[in-house]
C-alpha cells in the first residue's frame, strides 16, 4: 500500500496562508517599538504594550475560537479570522495616536489568535494520520521562515522607506493569507459542527483537557526561546558579534529545512519519544554554547544546535497534543497548546529582562541550559511516563496495519 498524499493542494494553500499571517506579525513585532518612540513619541512601557496587548488578545481569544471551530465550522472560522486581521492589517494607516494603536493591536490579536488556532486544526485534519509528525513539522517550519525573513525585510523597510511601506507590505501579506486560505477545502469529515444546548461554556470546553500536560512542556521550553526572539541581538552586540547576529537565524532555519525531512518521518516511524529526548539535549547544549560564545563560530553553531533542537521540539509537542484529542477537538487542541505555548512566550520576554539585568544575559543563556534539561524529566512524568501504554497499542496497530 502506498504512501499516503501530504502535499496536497489545501496542504500547500494553508501552509501560504500561515506563512503570509506570521510574516504580518514578525514585520511589525520588530518595527512598531520604534515607531512607538520615534514617530509617536512614546515611552518603553508604550512600546512594549505594542507586543503585550497584541498577544493577550490573541492568547485570550484562542480557547474560543478552538470551541467555535467545533460549533460554527472550521472553514467560516477560518475566514472570518482572515479578514479580521487583513481589515486590522488596513487599519495602520488610520492611527495617528499611541492609543488609536493600542486599540488596533488588540483587534488585530483577535484576528491572529482565531487565524492561527484555525489553521492548526485545519491541518490536523488535512494531514494523514500516517504522517502527521512529518506533515505538522512542515506546516511549523511555514512560522519559522516567517521569523526569519519577517523581521529582516521589516527592519529594512522601515529603515529605507519609513513605515508607511511596514504598513502597505504588511497589508498586501494580509490579503495574499485571506485569498490563500479562502481557496483551502476542509475535509467533509471536519466540516460537521455540533449543537451547543448548555447556556455556559465548561472548562473542558474551551481547552482539550488530555492536550494540556504536553501544552505545560512546550510553555516552558518556549520561555526560553523567547529569550532568543527578544535578546539575542542584544547578546550579540554585548558580546561584540553585532554582525553575526543578522545570521543567527538564517542559519537556524536553514538547519531547520535540511534536518524536517528527516525529524518528522522519524517522529512517525519511531515514536515521539525517539525524537523528543535527543532534541531536548541538543537545545540545551545549543544553549549552554550560545551562553560562553566568543566567537561568530561559536555563536551561530548555538544557533545550528538551537535549530535543530527547538525546531523539533516545537512541531512534536504540537502533534503530540493533536493526537491526544478526538479528531472532532483538534481545533480544541491546537487551541489549548497555542494558549499555553504563547503564555510562556510572554512570560519568557518579561523574566528574561528581569534577570538578564542582574546576571547578564550571557549567564541566563548558559543556565537556560541546565534549564531545558530538565525538560526531560517534566516530559518524562507529564507525558511519557503515564503514554506508553497507548504508544505501544498504536505501534501495534501499525505493524497489523501494514501487513494487510
Amino acid at each position: 500500500m502506498g504512501q499516503q498524499k501530504l502535499w496536497t493542494k489545501d496542504f500547500l494553500n494553508l501552509s501560504l496562508s500561515n506563512f503570509f499571517v506570521f510574516l504580518t506579525f514578525y514585520f511589525l513585532l520588530v518595527t512598531l517599538p520604534v515607531y512607538t518612540l520615534n514617530d509617536l513619541g512614546g515611552n518603553e512601557l508604550e512600546a512594549g504594550l505594542m507586543i503585550t496587548v497584541f498577544l493577550f488578545s490573541a492568547i485570550i481569544i484562542r480557547p474560543f475560537a478552538g470551541q467555535w471551530l467545533n460549533t460554527i465550522g472550521r472553514k467560516k472560522v477560518l475566514s472570518l479570522s482572515l479578514l479580521i486581521f487583513m481589515i486590522s492589517s488596513l487599519f495602520y494607516f488610520f492611527t495617528p495616536s499611541i492609543y488609536s494603536v493600542l486599540l488596533l493591536r488588540l483587534f488585530h490579536g483577535i484576528g491572529f489568535g482565531m487565524a492561527t488556532t484555525a489553521a492548526g486544526g485545519i491541518v490536523a485534519d488535512i494531514i494523514p494520520d500516517s504522517r502527521k509528525g512529518e506533515g505538522m513539522g512542515y506546516f511549523i517550519m511555514s512560522n519559522n521562515l516567517a521569523m526569519v525573513i519577517g523581521p529582516f525585510l521589516g527592519l529594512t523597510l522601515m529603515n529605507q522607506s519609513g513605515m508607511n511601506s511596514v504598513f502597505i507590505f504588511g497589508a498586501i501579506c494580509a490579503i495574499l493569507a485571506l485569498l490563500t486560505g479562502y481557496f483551502v477545502k476542509v475535509p467533509a469529515s471536519a466540516q460537521e459542527t455540533q449543537e451547543v444546548a448548555k447556556t455556559k461554556l465548561s472548562f473542558s470546553d474551551l481547552f482539550e483537557v488530555p492536550a494540556i500536560k504536553i501544552s505545560i512542556v512546550g510553555g516552558l521550553l518556549g520561555i526560553v526561546y523567547s529569550s532568543l526572539l527578544s535578546f539575542v541581538s542584544v547578546y550579540a552586540q554585548e558580546i561584540g558579534l553585532l554582525e553575526a547576529s543578522s545570521f543567527f537565524f538564517v542559519v537556524y532555519a536553514v538547519v531547520l529545512l535540511v534536518s524536517r525531512p528527516f525529524t518528522g518521518r522519524w517522529f512517525d516511524e519511531y515514536g515521539a519519544n525517539k525524537i523528543i529526548y535527543p532534541s531536548i539535549v541538543v537545545f540545551a547544549i545549543g544553549m549552554l554554547l550560545l551562553g560562553i560564545a566568543s566567537t561568530a563560530i561559536m555563536f551561530l553553531l548555538a544557533a545550528a544546535l538551537i535549530g535543530l533542537g527547538w525546531g523539533t521540539l516545537f512541531p512534536s509537542f504540537q502533534t503530540i497534543a493533536v493526537q491526544a484529542a478526538a479528531p472532532r477537538r483538534r481545533g480544541t487542541a491546537t487551541a489549548t497548546f497555542l494558549s499555553i505555548y504563547d503564555t510562556g512566550i510572554g512570560l519568557g520576554s518579561a523574566v528574561v529582562g528581569l534577570l538578564s539585568s542582574k546576571i547578564g544575559l550571557g549567564t541566563f543563556y548558559f543556565f537556560s541550559g541546565f534549564y531545558v534539561l530538565l525538560g526531560i524529566v517534566l516530559y518524562y512524568f507529564l507525558h511519557d511516563r503515564i503514554t506508553k501504554p497507548v504508544v505501544q497499542t498504536k505501534q501495534t496497530y501499525n505493524e497489523t496495519s501494514e501487513t494487510m
